[in-house]
């Protein structure tokens, strides 16, 4: 049992790790280098098995189906049960505050109301009746988003900020991006959910990792482990020091060593995705416009040689009207609007 816990902790980091370098990964020659990877690969695995595994992908990564989030309530369920079943009880006995203790189970509530709303909320889809009313919404730079564009699949005017999701099949008012973890875009309509969700998941990893922490530290003070001395391989004494004292509570406490690796990780990688979702939010972009921002860049780079016939066109941000505003537009969308107008 203890081997499918561990297993399936770093398989999920291995996954979460992808979908992030997939997301923040803007450098064109590492871009390069991992298809180049990806190439060498394909030349050693058979091509049996390579059909097999890009079933498997697309189905994973380009079709709307529940893998994730069975994967992500496992998860997390695992590291609440590890939780429970050691670490609070341990932590009882050495005193530490019970309202502390608790803050997970707190926090857990929390994220499971907003994860549930995240991925059956509406995330913005354009359709014939919304159509007109989203079109009036954003006004159109001309260099991102130009006017009177169609939707070569809906057959629908496009909003400014909107883009058609391939895997959901269907455009997404103001478009931040497609989440696996939720099997749900993410746009105007559901954006404050999933900000709430990740803020949420990211507390509560980094508060269980903090628990776990205490835990080691207190009972390495209490018993005066630092203290000790031990004997070699070649028969000297030494004071205990801190690879010693690693290596006796992972042999001692050898799952919550694990957990701890795990959560302090995952803590650090959600804290980072926090950070760049807030900051989006903060200037009103999306992950669509940032990661196109960089094209519409390098359209009048001067490294980047381009037809001297092209007019040249320079991307700004013309949605940002400040952090309040900004905020504002994300937590209180014009739904109520739209539904008024519908009635």
């Amino acid at each position: 049992m203890d081997f499918l816990v561990l297993f399936l902790f770093y398989l999920a980091f291995l996954l979460i790790a992808v979908v992030m370098i997939c997301i923040f990964t803007k450098n064109q020659r590492l871009k390069d280098l991992i298809l180049g990877g990806a190439q060498v690969c394909s030349c050693i695995i058979p091509q049996c098995l390579q059909r097999v595994a890009q079933r498997i992908l697309h189905q994973l990564f380009h079709t709307r189906n529940p893998t994730f989030i069975v994967l992500h309530l496992l998860l997390q369920g695992l590291v609440y049960a590890e939780y429970t079943l050691e670490i609070f009880g341990y932590c009882q006995e050495l005193g530490l505050h019970l309202p502390h203790l608790l803050l997970p189970y707190l926090l857990l509530g929390v994220n499971l109301v907003f994860f549930t709303l995240t991925c059956s909320s509406n995330p913005g889809t354009i359709n014939k009746t919304n159509e007109s009313l989203l079109l009036q919404v954003y006004e159109f730079d001309g260099v991102m988003f130009p006017e009177n564009l169609r939707c070569s699949t809906c057959d629908l005017r496009k909003p400014a900020r909107s883009k058609h999701c391939r895997v959901c099949d269907w455009c997404v008012h103001r478009f931040d991006h497609h989440c696996v973890w939720v099997n749900n875009c993410i746009g105007a309509w559901n954006i404050r959910y999933f900000l709430v969700y990740l803020s949420t998941l990211t507390a509560s990893a980094a508060t269980i990792a903090t628990l776990s922490a205490a835990f080691l530290l207190r009972l390495v003070a209490m018993s005066d482990l630092y203290q000790e001395t031990y004997i070699d391989d070649l028969g000297h004494f030494q004071s205990v020091d801190t690879v010693f004292l690693i290596q006796y509570l992972f042999l001692a406490f050898p799952r919550i060593v694990f957990l701890l690796g795990f959560v302090l990780v995952l803590s650090l990688l959600l804290a980072s995705y926090l950070c760049f979702a807030l900051y989006l939010a903060a200037t009103n972009q999306t992950t669509n416009e940032w990661c196109r921002g960089d094209s519409a860049w390098c359209h009048h780079c001067p490294l980047v040689a381009w037809s001297p016939s092209a007019e040249p066109h320079i991307y700004q941000n013309i949605y940002s009207h400040g952090f309040w505003s900004n905020l504002q537009e994300i937590f209180l969308p014009t739904i109520p609007c739209y539904e008024k107008k519908k009635t």
